[in-house]
């Protein structure tokens, strides 16, 4: 197994568009769930050599317990789910939509280190629109779990498809990953690109075409 691991190595290697979890991963509570990892994250920094009764590191494993379950790692549980409520497009609009330049923070769940990035969505109405705030919402529920890029692609158009009824959603994603950022090659200056097509958006390359171009314009106000 450890020589498996070895030749894997950094490679973004998934098995499918669900997150890996187990058939009892909600068996705890979150208060449960806050307790054990406070005992681990205790062990690991005692492991390192740190002094766990220094002022400035007591409190260190609840706070990165705490952190793991009701933040970072929020997107786990089925609870934070946004609802994604959805209405008659009542004016007829036909043309796609596009969502750009959502922030993303995410967790690399090779490393368990930070993704940080935007995210850029488009689809075409078939009867029903979603409010706008409902796709940020969507991201950051995917985004927060460990993930692989590629594979929180897929789960946000395969989200939004589910609520509006249509195959014909789009989704780019532009990240930073401290993974590589920070340690290994520590390159700063690289980004990861990644991209989920449905729909038209993968059948006609000139309507992909002009969902790119809507991301390459001038934003408002920046």
């Amino acid at each position: 197994m450890i020589k498996m691991i070895d030749e894997i190595g950094d490679d973004h290697i998934s098995t499918s568009a669900k997150t890996p979890l187990r058939e009892d991963a909600f068996e705890l509570s979150s208060a449960e769930k806050i307790k054990s990892i406070e005992k681990n994250v205790a062990e690991i920094l005692y492991t390192l050599g740190m002094d766990l009764s220094d002022d400035s590191l007591k409190g260190t494993p609840l706070r990165v317990a705490k952190m793991y379950v009701k933040e970072i790692f929020a997107g786990l549980s089925p609870e934070t789910m946004p609802k994604l409520s959805t209405f008659d497009n009542n004016y007829k609009y036909g043309e796609m939509l596009v969502e750009k330049n959502i922030t993303l923070y995410s967790t690399c769940e090779h490393h368990l280190l930070p993704i940080i990035g935007r995210a850029h969505i488009a689809y075409i109405s078939s009867g029903r629109v979603i409010g706008l705030s409902k796709m940020n919402r969507v991201v950051e529920y995917f985004a927060k779990r460990p993930q692989v890029q590629e594979r929180l692609n897929m789960q946000i158009v395969q989200a939004l498809q589910k609520a509006l009824g249509t195959e014909d959603v789009a989704c780019v994603i532009d990240a930073k990953h401290l993974c590589v950022n920070s340690r290994g090659i520590q390159d700063i200056a690289s980004s990861t690109v990644t991209a989920e097509y449905g729909g038209q958006f993968k059948a006609n390359e000139v309507l992909r075409r002009e969902f790119l171009d809507y991301i390459n314009l001038d934003t408002a106000f920046e």
